[in-house]
């Protein structure tokens, strides 16, 4: 069973149809990503399904070990007339209309990096992955303020949990450092343990290669490689960095004007003539210029 199905995914904006009918599924335990042209639509899809946006058309299911999640649903949907004729539907409506949201998806086990790099600058590299265990903490008022037994042991794991990280991703020294402070591939690096501090089954980077040289890149690609192999997390990345996505990536999806347009192993993609049409223009197209 797949992990993420996307299915006839389509996203408006007023009169412009950023995404057309898109659909791909996501196996667990792989490396997939999302490829095409500047403008094709794919972190249009990342924001769809990490709860940044609610699609206008299509379903987006996440299905992990045996827990389903509907990512569209638990951001809330509009009330039909027949909703007040079953009470269940009028209640499950009700409850994602007023508790739902984007954190719904983040506790479904869905993470994500961004293509701008988005840390809280001016807290410590370990102050930003102890952040994002809000959810995992205790945050009973009363325990905080007796400084109870299970308040201090949910602090103690949260600090575990963030230097764990921190050493995976090689900036444990780096720990009371101000985030602001790093050179931008440390960035890179802090962001993706930052999302793993939410113990997600599916990660979603957007374009974690932008800005690193050769050497950071090939660091990036063992890392990604740690996670899914020694850490089970499934990765969805969007990546320009050709190299990369071929070396790394078992399935690729490929985008161009808003539509799925191929998808298969790499081997398959390389060679597929629709794809170096999208990238590289035909003949017949450069010869009009």
């Amino acid at each position: 069973m797949s992990l993420l199905r996307v299915n006839n995914l389509s996203m408006r904006f007023g009169g412009i149809l950023a995404l057309n009918q898109v659909s791909f599924e996501v196996q667990p335990g792989s490396i997939s990503a999302l490829i095409g042209p500047n403008g094709a639509g794919k972190t249009t899809v990342f924001n769809c399904v990490t709860g940044f946006y609610k699609a206008t058309e299509g379903h987006i299911d996440l299905d992990d070990n045996g827990r389903h999640t509907d990512l569209v649903k638990v951001l809330g949907e509009r009330f039909r007339v027949g909703d007040f004729f079953n009470p269940k539907a009028f209640g499950d409506r009700l409850y994602y209309k007023a508790l739902g949201g984007s954190h719904r998806v983040a506790q479904a086990g869905v993470a994500r990096t961004f293509q701008n790099i988005r840390l809280f600058r001016e807290m410590t590299v370990l102050e930003n992955l102890l952040v994002a265990q809000h959810n995992q903490l205790d945050r009973n008022i009363i325990h905080g303020v007796l400084n109870t037994r299970r308040y201090r042991r949910s602090e103690k794991q949260a600090l575990e949990t963030a230097m764990h990280w921190l050493e995976i991703v090689d900036l444990g020294p780096d720990a009371n450092r101000l985030a602001g402070e790093l050179p931008y591939g440390h960035q890179r690096r802090l962001e993706i343990a930052r999302s793993m501090c939410t113990s997600p089954c599916l990660i979603c980077l957007d374009e974690p290669a932008a800005g690193l040289n050769p050497r950071e890149t090939g660091e990036l690609s063992r890392l990604i490689r740690t996670l899914r192999d020694e850490h089970k997390v499934t990765v969805l990345l969007i990546e320009h960095d050709m190299g990369l996505v071929m070396e790394i990536s078992e399935h690729i999806v490929v985008l161009d004007y808003g539509q799925v347009i191929a998808a298969g192993d790499p081997k398959t993609i390389e060679a597929d003539p629709k794809v170096l049409a999208a990238y590289l223009g035909t003949e017949e197209e450069e010869g009009h210029e």
